[in-house]
């Protein structure tokens, strides 16, 4: 079976345009700028583009104990909600559409690769691969050095790339800033998604 990619290379549309939604698609490279707060009570998310625009930010709440967020657009809609799958071995999460949590409105989910991980590796299902088998996506790199990269399936097919952002600005005040590029036709809400994902996994990992 044809992962999305694939799919959208080949001008065949699997979800409708996007994995999210076909309006965080484009026919070019998007650069996006993260800030991650981690000064504040509640860690925080912020996405622009490059001019500084905001396109997404993350809301949570200390009473849910980091298991449930909503990714909001820059008009404050929910995009996606974000839940993690408690006592599962691997530390799945689940992405549904919207502020939905019902099963029907799931649009994709991550396990971690194994369970004992020196680096980061995460496998990513579409809702409609139920069997598993093969994922669609996967995450390979470091966290910590900020040099994660997002992959179609098991193939060498890059779709996105994250490197730190060092700035005088993220010294002093604690923000965590770091790049991710996303390239032609890859839904970008999907990707700020899976970041958001990755650094929940990475402070339960520091937190054993």
């Amino acid at each position: 079976m044809q992962n999305y990619y694939q799919q959208q290379q080949q001008g065949v549309s699997a979800v409708g345009g996007g994995i999210v939604g076909p309006q965080y698609c484009a026919p070019y490279n998007v650069d996006l700028a993260i800030v991650r707060k981690v000064l504040t009570l509640a860690d925080s998310f912020s996405v622009t583009d490059i001019n500084g625009q905001t396109l997404f930010s993350l809301k949570g709440s200390l009473l849910t104990l980091r298991d449930h967020r909503v990714l909001l657009d820059a008009a404050g809609r929910p995009v996606v909600t974000l839940r993690r799958k408690l006592m599962t071995a691997h530390d799945r999460w689940q992405v549904f559409r919207g502020d939905s949590s019902d099963l029907k409105d799931l649009v994709f989910s991550v396990k971690r690769s194994s369970f004992f991980q020196l680096k980061t590796k995460l496998d990513v299902f579409l809702a409609h691969n139920t069997e598993e088998k093969v994922c669609d996506f996967k995450v390979k790199g470091s966290w910590f050095e900020r040099s994660c990269v997002i992959y179609a399936g098991e193939s060498l097919n890059i779709v996105a790339q994250m490197h730190k952002k060092h700035t005088a600005q993220s010294i002093m005040f604690g923000k965590d800033n770091f790049m991710v590029t996303v390239y032609p036709n890859v839904d970008h809400a999907f990707i700020v998604a899976l970041i958001v994902i990755l650094d929940e996994i990475n402070q339960d990992t520091k937190g054993q």
